[in-house]
């Protein structure tokens, strides 16, 4: 007994650690396909097909029907394969999301800055109108004082202002 009892005490010491070594994790989707992982067993609510990892097993056992006609290699081949489509399909809707709302950015952005160029447009359409008017102009100077425009400021007002009109009347 002494001889085969150190022989004993190390096999069940290997199997203390192996079963202190496998930690207790369980991994599973929730109802909105988002993969979960705790040390705790998922919620009642959770299907067993959800279930994609248990305690001391790397992968859910394989849930067979009552169907005949369909072997387990093919049920376990084509789930996989189904996974990564749905996995596929869900990366190209998250993509097209991702095109679309950056398009629909790209338009707010154009249409903000179209708005902008009609509203300087529209400004600079009526400065002008004014200032080819001739109807005297003032404007302060750099001490706050009022002066009027004479008739070289007056020109170069109007050359600035039509460069204006240029650029966001088009």
């Amino acid at each position: 007994m002494n001889r085969h009892h150190p022989a004993l005490l190390v096999l069940s010491l290997a199997v203390l650690a192996g079963a202190a070594h496998a930690q207790a994790i369980w991994k599973w989707r929730d109802a909105n396909g988002v993969m979960q992982i705790s040390d705790q067993p998922p919620p009642n609510s959770v299907p067993v097909k959800d279930i994609v990892s248990r305690p001391g097993t790397q992968r859910a056992p394989l849930v067979v029907l009552a169907d005949a006609s369909a072997s387990a290699p093919e049920a376990s081949g084509s789930a996989p394969v189904r996974a990564d489509a749905e996995l596929e399909a869900r990366k190209k809707k998250l993509q097209a999301d991702k095109a679309a709302a950056e398009t629909e950015r790209k338009q707010a952005e154009k249409a903000r800055i179209d708005a902008l160029k009609a509203d300087n447009c529209k400004r600079a359409k009526a400065q002008l109108a004014m200032l080819e008017s001739g109807a005297r102009v003032a404007r302060p100077n750099e001490k706050g004082e009022r002066e009027f425009l004479d008739d070289k400021a007056r020109s170069d007002e109007i050359n600035r202002t039509r460069g204006a009109v240029n650029d966001n009347c088009q």
